[in-house]
């Protein structure tokens, strides 16, 4: 990047491998910049971006994952645009997903969601985690090499996500193939084209909508039962779209999220030897990791908000209709919060305050979920596994690695890693 003022975060190429220098110069403007290609106003500053997040009042989540491409039909003018935000929301991309809705419809969604994440139900997911990553395991434990990604991340974070959500064993296969056959549309969330799908996740609507409907006729005392039955918080019965929905939403969003942390975090101790057998000899440091790992490394760059109303932020003028965009990997390394911000550092005592999973009524409800499966996978990898690195025929030497990445500008993660083990 030859001049960081000049970049484009949304389409240029050069940003995708490496964002953290252009976070840097952001920074280097103060909390809150405006960049110069689309008018979308950059929060780094780790204060400001908290604000924002627990701001709903101000800040609208209409245009949560397709920031500046999400458009309205209508100018966007005055001082408050409450209005038009309600007026025209239905006709906005992902408009139908709770991280876009805001309260008190996301208030209702999201305790139809936590009907189903309950401690007891997140405990009982966990012990499978176990066995379910030992499954993965076995497929290359004896070959001494593994392309984490495809052969262990992707299909263990689906077989958790599914057991979660009481997706029947024989329906699994199907359900797989049919996510991998829309792969594409789904890599749309998050890239820089005028003209996005209107739902990405509406292949799986039907899935989840026949499991719904068939225990609404004849409940079983499942998982999926419970998902059918569950009802808003004043008691009234939900339509089955409204399920199908917060279903699907927790469906994706936690398995894509889990695969990128996953990513990051063995390409991390593929590189680092003396980390790996620091989180042998001690187990005890895992958690700690994985909170450093989504410091560090966000699988989520950042989030949007659409202002409401006239307002300032970080002393920057924020006119309604203004695209602000939470750039969560950016403020988790705010050097007023994190002393040295950019070391990695195993013990760092106030990691779990990262964004990484956001703050405020949207923070992510599967946060819980996701921690585990990092701890889980990281813990059996290291079991099973001896002397875990980077695979160089793949990816060069130490001084000199290649990776690609994920080619959006909300998701951060490596698309394969060629691991090799002893």
């Amino acid at each position: 990047m030859s001049d960081l003022a000049d970049v484009d975060f949304f389409r240029d190429k050069s940003v995708i491998a490496d964002p953290y220098p252009y976070f840097a110069f952001l920074r280097e403007q103060g909390p809150v910049y405006r960049e110069p290609h689309y008018g979308v106003l950059m929060v780094t500053g780790y204060r400001e971006a908290r604000q924002v997040y627990l701001d709903v009042d101000t800040f609208s989540s209409c245009n949560s994952v397709t920031g500046p491409f999400a458009q309205f039909p209508v100018p966007l003018e005055g001082d408050d645009i409450s209005d038009l935000i309600e007026r025209y929301r239905d006709e906005l991309p992902m408009h139908d997903q709770i991280i876009t809705f805001d309260p008190p419809k996301h208030t209702d969604h999201r305790a139809l969601l936590m009907r189903l994440l309950t401690p007891r139900r997140l405990q009982e997911n966990e012990a499978s985690m176990w066995q379910l990553a030992d499954r993965q395991i076995d497929a290359f434990a004896d070959r001494g090499t593994v392309e984490l990604i495809s052969e262990y991340a992707a299909p263990f974070a689906f077989l958790v996500i599914a057991d979660l959500l009481g997706v029947p064993e024989g329906d699994r296969p199907q359900f797989l193939a049919d996510m991998q056959g829309t792969g594409r549309k789904r890599a749309m969330v998050g890239s820089a084209k005028e003209s996005l799908e209107h739902n990405p996740l509406e292949f799986l609507y039907s899935w989840f909508s026949g499991y719904v409907e068939d225990r609404r006729r004849e409940p079983q005392g499942d998982v999926l039962t419970q998902l059918a039955t569950a009802t808003f918080p004043d008691g009234s019965v939900p339509e089955v779209l409204d399920v199908v929905r917060v279903a699907v939403n927790l469906f994706a969003a936690g398995q894509e999220t889990t695969v990128r942390l996953l990513g990051s975090a063995l390409q991390f101790l593929g590189d680092h030897p003396d980390v790996q057998e620091q989180l042998r000899a001690d187990r005890d440091l895992v958690r700690n990791f994985v909170e450093e790992m989504l410091r560090i490394e966000s699988p989520v760059k950042g989030d949007f908000r659409l202002a409401r109303v006239s307002t300032t932020l970080g002393g920057v003028e924020v006119p309604a209709g203004s695209t602000v965009m939470l750039l969560n990997g950016a403020a988790s390394r705010d050097g007023e919060r994190f002393e040295d911000p950019e070391a990695f550092r195993i013990d760092r005592d106030n990691a779990r305050e990262h964004l990484a999973f956001g703050r405020g009524v949207h923070s992510c409800v599967g946060s819980q979920l996701a921690r585990a499966e990092a701890r889980v996978s990281i813990e059996r990898l290291l079991d099973r596994l001896g002397g875990i690195r980077i695979s160089a025929e793949h990816h060069g030497p130490p001084d000199a690695r290649r990776y690609r990445y994920v080619p959006t500008f909300i998701l951060r993660g490596v698309t394969n890693l060629h691991l090799e083990f002893g």
